[in-house]
């Protein structure tokens, strides 16, 4: 190994007589370089842009969330508060009722989710996400709107201008008499102004448990979810399973990835497809790789022949060239990933790239992402330097 290693760094060092090999050695290197650096720098972005998007589930989402199995509503008896409250690992929930129904304001009409919260909704959330106004007294008929709904049905905070009604469907069966039965409404005030994301800005309205209750004609003890919040130290594994003994086989418990799986999927999707496309650009580079090494071999023709003469194999020749290519994989690519560090940190460190006046764009600095680049190019340059040092042949050295 050291006597092909050897040649192979003096080849890789030393200028060539023939210009064009040296100008096709000094593309290849710059290509893994530039290659290198756009995938981490594309990769760190990404994460960035992922981890800034799922940080508003964490607003607006409970640790875990109970919700029904097979029917719409669940059934939260004395006993199974008593038992809930009782969990050490349980650091508050939240009742809620939660239904799509019609919001009408100036003879405008849109559909919208109404949520009613209880009063142990956590303060930390609602600071988080009310931006004007404040939030809904308990026992009042005040709603919080998204900020999407209040554009939509145009009314703002406490505006006596504006008449603003709620209406759900009736439960029931048989002939409808008239339209006015059919609905049950309720007039209520917007408190406040909320914003999380575009979707739950368009379509979530706040309110208390006891005004969606009515509107849905729910009993005392029926509800549509209950969201947990965990103490820090909790073991999530083990809360689910004190919680499906509380509760039967009446619930599902979600925890914030499976609430918002639709989401995860298509981020994570997105960055291997991100991945994939720049592993490509990437691969298209190392075919420079690849040229470098053939050249070479044509231009170092007669020192291989004289150092086949001497004892070397076609084998050791071919370990020349593979180590080449090795080496230029090697210090290509750890140049290119310190460059790739560097811009990353920088745009953290002095918000290069602004995506609004106040909002720089999004980047995160991950060792996984290190991992994923060093391991691509490590693979992918092993495999060009072994296609470039195959064409080594008795044949081509006239031997």
């Amino acid at each position: 190994m050291k006597f092909p290693l050897y040649i192979a760094k003096r080849y890789l060092f030393s200028k060539s007589s023939n210009n064009a090999i040296n100008f096709i050695t000094l593309i290849a290197g710059l290509g893994i370089i530039i290659g290198t650096a756009a995938l981490f720098v594309v990769l760190s972005g990404f994460s960035g842009l992922k981890n800034f998007s799922l940080e508003f589930t964490s607003f607006a989402d409970p640790d875990l969330k109970i919700v029904p199995s097979t029917t719409k509503t669940i059934r939260f008896t004395a006993a199974q508060k008593q038992a809930l409250s009782a969990l050490n690992s349980v650091a508050s929930f939240t009742e809620v009722v939660e239904e799509r129904m019609l919001m009408n304001c100036d003879n405008k009409h849109l559909a919208v989710t109404l949520k009613g919260v209880d009063q142990n909704y956590p303060q930390a959330t609602i600071d988080s996400i009310l931006i004007y106004g404040q939030w809904f007294e308990p026992n009042s008929p005040q709603i919080v709107a998204g900020w999407g709904v209040t554009n939509a049905l145009g009314f703002g905070i406490f505006d006596v201008t504006k008449v603003i009604k709620l209406y759900a469907p009736k439960p029931g069966t048989g002939q409808l008499n008239a339209i006015k039965g059919a609905f049950t409404s309720m007039k209520v005030a917007n408190a406040g102004i909320f914003q999380v994301n575009e979707t739950l800005d368009n379509s979530l309205v706040f309110t208390s448990i006891e005004n969606a209750k009515y509107l849905l004609n729910y009993d005392a003890e029926t509800l549509s979810a209950i969201d947990i919040y965990l103490e820090p130290s909790a073991d999530e594994d083990a809360v689910r399973i004190a919680l499906q003994t509380i509760f039967g086989q009446q619930i599902a418990i979600k925890n914030r990835v499976q609430l918002n799986d639709a989401l995860y999927k298509m981020l994570n999707t997105e960055h291997v497809a991100v991945y994939l496309i720049f592993t490509l650009i990437l691969i298209i580079a190392l075919f420079n790789i690849v040229g470098s090494i053939i050249m070479m071999i044509l231009d170092k023709k007669k020192n291989l022949k004289t150092l086949y003469n001497l004892g070397a194999t076609v084998k050791d020749l071919r370990k020349i060239f593979y180590y080449q290519g090795i080496l230029m994989t090697i210090i290509g690519g750890s140049i290119g990933l310190v460059i790739g560090v560097l811009i990353i940190w920088m745009q953290q460190r002095f918000d290069l790239l602004m995506i609004s006046p106040t909002l720089a764009y999004p980047v995160d600095l991950q060792l996984a992402n290190v991992g994923i680049v060093l391991g691509t190019i490590f693979i992918l340059g092993l495999l060009a330097s072994r296609i470039a040092s195959q064409r080594i042949a008795k044949t081509q050295l006239n031997i």
